[in-house]
C-alpha cells in the first residue's frame, strides 16, 4: 500500500508540473460502488481518499462517481468529469473491460490515469501511452505465478476456467506461460455467472489433476461453495482475486485447501 501511494503520489507530481495552476487539481474518481463487484470499488475509493487526507492535500478535490460495473457507464461519467469537470486525473476503475473503454480516449485527451487495479495486457508494453500509469499489476503476474505453482508441484493435466472478458482472457494466457503441463480443456464462463454446476461436471469429466480458476467477486463466491459442495476431489488453485478479505467470509470452510497466488494475505 505504501509503495502504490508512493507510486501514485509521483504520477500526481508529474500532473501537478504541467498544470497552469498547480494549487488546483482536480482528480475524477470512477470505480464500481453498486452491484457485484461494489467491495472492491468501495475499498479502492476510502483507500484513494485516505491518503489524500493523510498527505493533507488541500488543494486537492476528488469527485468521485459509481461506474456500477457498466462499460458504457464508465465512458460517459468519463466524459463528463473530463468536458464538464474539466479533471486533470482520473483513476479508480477496477474491472479491465471498463479500463478498456476509458483509459484510450481519457489519455489522448491530454489526461493523465492513474491505474489502481486494472491491467489489461492491451494497455501493457507496446500498448501503453505516456500518460498512463499503473501502480498495481499487469494482469497476467498472478496468473504467471500459478501457473508456475503447477508446474513446480508437479501437476501434468490441468483444467483452466475465467470469466469471458479482458481480465480472464489475460489470466489464463498468463497461468498457460508458465505452466508447463497439458491443458485438458480451457473454459470461459459468462460474466457475472453464478450457477456453475456444468462446469464442475466437466472439469470432474477433464481427467485432469488440477483446476485453475479465475472467478473475481461473487462469481469466486458461488463457485467455491459450488465445488466444495460437490465434492470433487480434484486440487484447485486459484488467484488472491477470489480469496480477498471480503470472499474469504463468505466463502468460509469451503477455501480451505484451496492454493492461491497474491500479493496479499489476511495473515501479513
Amino acid at each position: 500500500m505504501k509503495l502504490a501511494r508512493t507510486l501514485l503520489a509521483g504520477a500526481c507530481a508529474v500532473a501537478l508540473a504541467t498544470s497552469v495552476q498547480a494549487a488546483d487539481v482536480k482528480i475524477g474518481l470512477i470505480t464500481t460502488l453498486s452491484g457485484g463487484g461494489a467491495g472492491l470499488g468501495q475499498d479502492s475509493r476510502d483507500g484513494f481518499l485516505l491518503a489524500i487526507e493523510q498527505a493533507g492535500a488541500d488543494d486537492v478535490e476528488v469527485v468521485v462517481e459509481d461506474d456500477q460495473q457498466k462499460p458504457e457507464i464508465a465512458v460517459q461519467v468519463a466524459d463528463e468529469l473530463i468536458q464538464r469537470e474539466n479533471v486533470d486525473i482520473l483513476t479508480g476503475i477496477i474491472f479491465s473491460n471498463l479500463a478498456l473503454a476509458v483509459v484510450p480516449s481519457a489519455v489522448n485527451q491530454g489526461k493523465f490515469y492513474v491505474s489502481n487495479n486494472a491491467g489489461p495486457s492491451q494497455l501493457a508494453g507496446r500498448g501503453c501511452h505516456q500518460n498512463y500509469f499503473n501502480v498495481a499489476w499487469q494482469n497476467d503476474a498472478m496468473h504467471e505465478a500459478a501457473g508456475a505453482f503447477a508446474t513446480q508441484e508437479g501437476y501434468e493435466s490441468a483444467f483452466i476456467m475465467a470469466p469471458n472478458y479482458p481480465a480472464g482472457q489475460d489470466g489464463l494466457t498468463g497461468f498457460k506461460r508458465f505452466y508447463e503441463g497439458e491443458i485438458a480443456d480451457e473454459v470461459y464462463t459468462r460474466f457475472g455467472q453464478t450457477d456453475y454446476a456444468a462446469e464442475i461436471a466437466q472439469i470432474r469429466a477433464s481427467g485432469a489433476d488440477v483446476a485453475y480458476f479465475f472467478l473475481p467477486g461473487g462469481m469466486g463466491i458461488s463457485f467455491i461453495k459450488q465445488y466444495a459442495d460437490a465434492g470433487v476431489d480434484i486440487p484447485l488453485i486459484g488467484p488472491g482475486f477470489s480469496f480477498d478479505q471480503t470472499i474469504l467470509p463468505a466463502v468460509g470452510d469451503a477455501a480451505a485447501g484451496v492454493r492461491n497466488t497474491s500479493q496479499w494475505a489476511p495473515d501479513l
